[in-house]
């Protein structure tokens, strides 16, 4: 076993630009820089989530068969306060939208992805 923090889940992404990854995610979700080693991989959390973002030199990368290695249909969910804030606080920045404004029962969501492709979700809960 491990001395991880058993409150913190740790999702891997694989990326291609390692810096990329870390300026959108630490740039515009709110995530904070845990670690890095360039140009391979690095560790951004927040909250209790821990995001391994594993690029091509990576071990994460290099154990994924190639039929997997593009982004896929999963994907991270943050819960947001305000998400028509957000949207247009994250167009302003020109990042890319997946899907369209999406409402439920549940609540409100939108697909941004990230500079690989991997999907993010930003939700807001019903009433």
């Amino acid at each position: 076993m491990t001395d991880m923090d058993d409150d913190v889940v740790s999702v891997r992404y694989i990326v291609d630009d390692v810096q990329a990854a870390i300026d959108f995610y630490t740039g515009h979700l709110g995530f904070t820089l845990h670690s890095e080693h360039l140009p391979a991989f690095a560790d951004v959390r927040r909250g209790s989530l821990r995001l391994l973002l594993s690029g091509p030199a990576s071990s994460g990368a290099r154990a994924t068969p190639p039929d997997a290695a593009t982004a896929g249909r999963n994907r991270i969910h943050l819960v947001v306060d305000d998400l028509d804030a957000e949207i247009e606080h994250h167009r302003d920045a020109g990042l890319s939208f997946r899907s369209d404004l999406v409402e439920g029962p549940g609540g409100r969501q939108i697909l941004l992805a990230d500079p690989a492709g991997n999907l993010v979700e930003l939700f807001t809960p019903a009433g």
